[in-house]
């Protein structure tokens, strides 16, 4: 996959959260795969499963990436189920909506979304233990799980005892049942419906009392154009809405609800991913299978994990260096709240891994769900994001301007020897091309962070702004160099 003179390449495999990484890899080949680094929008990587939909064939699924799943047909539109993204991780947060919710209808990426995660794809090198491919979790159930759930008679009866004095139970604030209770009325179940038909379902919570509410492009990015969206609250009020902006590259989106002045809107509180550390308590809130106000708990089991998760046509990709939480993440919680023990939001939920097609979310036929591996974009870089969104309605993306291999070697970043369609690998007199950087140097630091492939390499620039100076450390025929790099930027996602 390949993307404009912007950063990084294609993901290799999941890199872990610490650990040293090869030093120095080979040029890739003038036929192997490029992608920019953030100059552009680099290319869909191998397929990341996103948390399965139920109507999106596999991928791994943000929320991680909750797969998206199909609604069931309904007389009115219904959320449309966005395309599986091609890569381990799945969309965790949407159905058949598109975006990284759910699958993309016939997509085969590891990366599907749970719910309906298509075949996956064969990725060149296979995962390395440095980027993580993971599947959309967007869910396209729609409701009809839920309906079961609480619509199938028992012919049995259970009594169950209690105490009659709620105070009893010494629920405290600080609990997982007190944080609950404040952050549901602030959680919205959001229900996309494309200009085809085809829907999903998906997370988002209040972000500021305008009305505006967060969550993944996934979920959402089905009905960005002449589609219909809508909100539903813990309360049962249900709202229209619409986008103001989405980032593909960072799978985020504001929506605005219309018609909302009425409306008791409390955002939740915002923390700060920066200081999150690995131990820390979680708590993810999210419509798993359209089972809305679902509540899950677990840790941080990981921090900057490179996650990479494209769209089911592979044309385009996600890169996040993602908080990982064992806390259950399902199609359907793409776009949730992942909460620390505050009740802060610390981050997005968006994908998540499966073993069911090798590495993806989900196996080729059915839907896959949580194993312990879900993925959330950092509220510290969410937050930028829409902040961009809201203010001009176009993401603003740091780039180097080089294009990279896509290979998954595990031995850093290399810049290619030839551009993608006779381009330059390095933008002439682009960030990288001044900081002396040439065609076949391979990139193994940003910083003190260790670089194992080029979807690490986009995710650890796409943490910083335009304008910020970095150091790279690269190989240079056997030999290591490091330079100064400021880095430049590029709005809007084509």
């Amino acid at each position: 996959m390949s993307t404009e003179n912007e950063g990084a390449g294609v993901p290799s495999e999941a890199k872990p959260p610490t650990g040293p990484q090869p030093d120095s890899a080979p040029a890739p080949a003038s036929g192997e795969p490029t992608q920019a680094a953030p100059a552009t929008q680099p290319a869909a990587p191998p397929p990341p499963d996103y948390a399965p939909r139920p109507a999106a064939p596999g991928t791994a699924g943000p929320a991680e990436h909750d797969r998206t799943q199909p609604l069931p047909p309904t007389p009115a539109a219904h959320p449309e189920q966005p395309p599986a993204p091609s890569s381990p991780y799945a969309a965790a947060g949407h159905g058949p909506a598109g975006g990284w919710g759910a699958p993309p209808p016939g997509g085969g990426d590891p990366w599907a979304p749970p719910g309906h995660q298509p075949a996956p794809k064969k990725r060149n090198g296979g995962l390395i233990a440095a980027v993580l491919v993971a599947a959309l979790v967007a869910g396209g159930v729609g409701g009809g799980i839920g309906y079961w759930a609480a619509g199938r008679n028992d012919t049995g009866s259970t009594t169950v005892s209690a105490s009659g004095d709620p105070e009893a139970l010494n629920r405290k604030p600080t609990s997982v049942s007190g944080i609950a209770q404040r952050a549901l009325p602030s959680v919205v179940t959001i229900e996309a419906q494309g200009a085809s038909g085809d829907g999903g379902t998906g997370t988002g919570f209040v972000y500021d009392k305008q009305g505006h509410i967060l969550t993944n492009n996934h979920v959402v990015a089905s009905a960005a154009d002449g589609g219909r969206l809508t909100a539903t609250f813990s309360n049962g009020k249900k709202y229209d809405a619409e986008v103001i902006g989405h980032a593909q590259g960072y799978d985020v989106a504001v929506i605005k609800l219309k018609n909302a002045s009425g409306a008791t809107l409390n955002p939740l509180p915002l923390g700060k991913s920066a200081n999150v550390q690995v131990g820390d308590a979680t708590i993810a809130i999210g419509a798993p299978f359209g089972l809305s106000g679902t509540v899950t708990t677990g840790i941080i089991s990981a921090k900057d994990r490179p996650v990479a998760s494209s769209d089911g046509g592979g044309s385009s990709a996600s890169y996040m260096s993602a908080l990982q939480t064992d806390a259950s993440i399902n199609p359907g919680n793409s776009g949730g709240p992942l909460l620390d023990a505050g009740g802060n939001v610390i981050g997005i939920n968006s994908a998540i891994q499966s073993a069911g097609n090798g590495g993806g979310m989900g196996g080729e036929s059915g839907q896959s769900g949580s194993i312990g591996l879900g993925f959330a974009i950092p509220i510290d870089q969410a937050k930028r994001v829409a902040d961009d969104l809201i203010r001009t309605g176009q993401p603003v993306y740091p780039q180097i301007g080089v294009q990279v291999g896509m290979r998954e070697s595990g031995d850093g970043a290399t810049i290619a020897q030839t551009g993608n369609n006779g381009s330059e690998p390095v933008t002439p007199g682009g960030p990288a091309d001044k900081a002396g950087l040439k065609p076949g140097d391979t990139i193994t630091k940003l910083d003190d962070t260790v670089i194992d492939s080029g979807p690490t390499l986009i995710s650890e620039i796409w943490q910083h702004r335009p304008g910020d100076r970095v150091t790279l450390t690269y190989k240079r025929s056997g030999k290591e160099h490091t330079t100064q790099v400021t880095l430049g930027q590029r709005t809007g996602d084509k």
